[in-house]
């Protein structure tokens, strides 16, 4: 066999991959790559296989009921909603009950999506502001062995890329059963031979299958992108902008379904829901070796919610809102260097949030009752990475990279005493820490066809800095201890990968990370939840087959399992840690134009607390699309949840309150239904 050392960093035959920086996936490549079957060949192109590629071409013809589904293209994710459509999703992965990002990294264009010391939890991942038409590939890596990605990288991370140009101008507009309408169009102009300029809106509504609530979603956006194009490289500045608000069905109690006092479409406050805006400002810069963005961000979100009912407020109700109002500044850099056989890459990177809101109000029927929390915190991080790529023999190769990430933050209590009586002026203080990584993986090329991996690697998440500096609860006024600002996660894998030309590839891996703490700041109460260390493990199993030129199959599985230590096996289990994922598809595409796709998605039980007695509902739904293609005129059926499955959604454990029932409440599960079968149809329009 000829020795082809060096495969992934120096071949332009296969895959050039950029990365930028601290956290981010930078402008890669593989934009240029053109492949046949539903998922990129990246044997030789990968350095572990949990690492892929989702082209375009996938989730064009993939049936979606919400934008946070786009991650489900990620094996082993699951992508769930207990709320409203205007709220981040539920994300689950890796024996991970991720709440909305926690320990999952998320970018766009190298703009973090993850939201710190946001007012609903820790690493808020809202993908609601995406337009999935601008979309040109999506890049995800599992696992913490990767030196450019930092806070929230425990589970892993996916970098969005949108098109550097648009293929074809376009509108679009669908339809669909409980008033569900979405417009979209896209348009570019070449302004000079090197210069393009195109642009993107959005206008979404829809009212939900709810018996007694309206939705009533209003969602806009707009993506306006510009790219300058020299001998050395490219400019990029986009902006976007998003605007939406809703109401929102929140999960409810399984005993008022089984007692008929509730439908499972019903609400038990039907005033929650909220609203949320996001602009953006994005400057990059691209070239064979660097790679840059600056980017600033006015984000807010006024969010309503009622999970316990009367519990804690009879008179009222233990409605509340969670505010957050800040600007987000950052920047990524990162330069590499090529040796003999070898690459290396330094990036530095930095981000500043000036948060000048973020609160815990008690509310009902949206109207404030008094603050709970509110405080104004500046935070900021700055970190940098180096990570060197080598070959030891021609069929041998590695890397090994380490990082540091440094935090500060200053939080300043707004409240000298909240609703509930209580002295808040020791929750304000300073902190700051600091935390080196470092990770590494060989590849060994079994054959053209084979690469076999093993990789480790460290990795961390933030802490919300309320958390860090906080020696009050400000529910009950007790004191709390504070938290550590950075929670380290320690994770290793061994893994194979396998092609067939373009006809087959299949991967599997066997993996481990271990947590030194779930400490998560809880929104709903203003604090913070300490837990124990844990230890996950798992396998993943993928494989994407042409069968022929007209039919792909694709069929992924995953199984975790989650312990927390230093306990009692008996109470050793992690509530909401995912257990079982597996997805089934099949999509045919004839040469005249008709394209079909059928999708089933398996979403295994979870246990709900520690005993693991109590255990949510497993999920299946079924997918399915149809496409016709005449000319410049597209005609799509999108039939969701196509056997009206009435499985849940999501499921929690917990203690609420109704009418009829004692002070002191009543433990149950909580879930979110499915929404039922809903047909949607869409006509798409080029030119």
């Amino acid at each position: 066999m000829q020795t082809q050392p060096f495969r992934l960093w120096t071949s332009t035959s296969t895959i050039f991959s950029i990365c930028l920086v601290t956290g981010v996936h930078a402008a890669v490549d593989i934009e240029r790559l053109t492949v046949s079957t539903s998922r990129a060949n990246l044997v030789g192109a990968a350095i572990s296989a949990s690492q892929g590629v989702v082209s375009e071409q996938e989730f064009q013809f993939r049936p979606l009921l919400r934008n946070g589904e786009l991650l489900e293209l990620i094996p082993g994710m699951i992508a769930t909603q207990h709320s409203g459509s205007g709220k981040a999703n539920q994300l689950f992965l890796r024996g991970f009950n991720l709440d909305h990002g926690t320990d999952f990294a998320t970018f766009l264009d190298g703009m973090p999506v993850n939201i710190r010391s946001h007012g609903h939890g820790q690493g808020y991942t809202d993908l609601n502001f995406i337009i999935a038409e601008t979309v040109g590939q999506i890049d995800f890596k599992k696992g913490p062995y990767y030196a450019d990605v930092g806070d929230f990288s425990g589970a892993g991370s996916a970098a969005f890329i949108s098109h550097e140009k648009l293929k074809q101008n376009f509108a679009a507009v669908t339809v669909g059963q409980h008033n569900y309408l979405r417009s979209v169009a896209a348009t570019q102009l070449d302004l000079q031979q090197n210069t393009s300029l195109w642009a993107a809106a959005e206008l979404q509504t829809y009212d939900g299958p709810w018996t007694d609530i309206n939705e009533d979603v209003q969602k806009k956006n707009v993506f306006v992108k510009a790219r300058h194009k020299t001998s050395s490289g490219s400019w990029a500045l986009s902006f976007m902008a998003y605007d939406n608000q809703w109401n929102g069905a929140d999960q409810i109690p399984q005993r008022a379904v089984e007692q008929g006092l509730l439908d499972r479409l019903g609400s038990l406050d039907t005033t929650t829901g909220g609203n949320s805006s996001r602009y953006s400002a994005n400057l990059q810069w691209n070239s064979e070796k660097m790679s840059f963005n600056a980017f600033a961000i006015d984000y807010q979100l006024q969010l309503y919610s009622n999970f316990t009912y009367i519990l804690d407020n009879p008179e009222s109700s233990d409605q509340f809102e969670q505010l957050d109002n800040r600007l987000v500044y950052g920047f990524n850099f990162h330069r590499h260097f090529e040796h003999h056989n070898a690459r290396t890459t330094f990036g530095i990177s930095g981000q500043y949030d000036d948060i000048m809101d973020v609160g815990l109000f008690a509310t009902h029927n949206r109207q404030r009752q008094g603050a709970i929390r509110l405080d104004k915190v500046e935070q900021q991080n700055l970190s940098a990475y180096v990570d060197h790529r080598f070959t030891l023999s021609d069929r041998l190769y590695g890397h090994i990279g380490g990082r540091y990430d440094y935090f500060q933050s200053d939080v300043h209590s707004q409240l000298t005493r909240n609703i509930n009586g209580v002295e808040l002026a020791d929750n304000s203080g300073s902190k700051h820490d600091g935390l080196s990584s470092l990770k590494a993986g060989l590849v060994f090329e079994v054959n053209e066809q084979a690469d076999v991996y093993l990789s480790a690697g460290q990795g961390f998440h933030s802490n919300d800095a309320r958390g860090t500096v906080s020696t009050v609860d400000p529910i009950d006024g007790s004191a709390i201890r504070p938290v550590d600002p950075l929670v380290r996660s320690q994770g290793s894998e061994i893994g194979l990968r396998w092609s067939n030309n373009d006809t087959f590839n299949a991967s599997i891996a066997l993996w481990q990370l271990s947590l030194d703490s779930e400490l998560l700041f809880v929104g709903d109460a203003g604090n913070t939840e300490p837990s124990l260390a844990s230890r996950r493990s798992g396998i993943e199993m993928t494989a994407y087959w042409r069968i022929s030129d007209l039919i792909t199959f694709d069929a992924e599985y995953a199984q975790s399992n989650a312990r927390f230590t230093g306990v009692s096996k008996e109470n050793s289990r992690v509530p909401g840690a995912i257990d079982r994922v597996a997805q089934l598809g099949v999509s045919a595409h004839w040469d005249n134009g008709l394209t079909g796709s059928l999708r089933i998605r398996h979403f295994g039980p979870r246990v709900l607390e520690e005993s693991g007695q109590v255990r949510s509902q497993p999920s299946t739904t079924v997918n399915a699309l149809a496409a016709y293609r005449w000319r410049d005129l597209e005609v799509k059926v999108e039939i969701l949840n196509l056997l009206n499955s009435k499985d849940h959604d999501i499921d929690y454990f917990y203690s609420s309150r109704l009418a009829t029932e004692p002070e002191s409440g009543v433990e149950d599960i909580h879930f979110h239904p499915l929404a039922p079968r809903n047909v949607r149809l869409s006509l798409r329009y080029t030119f």
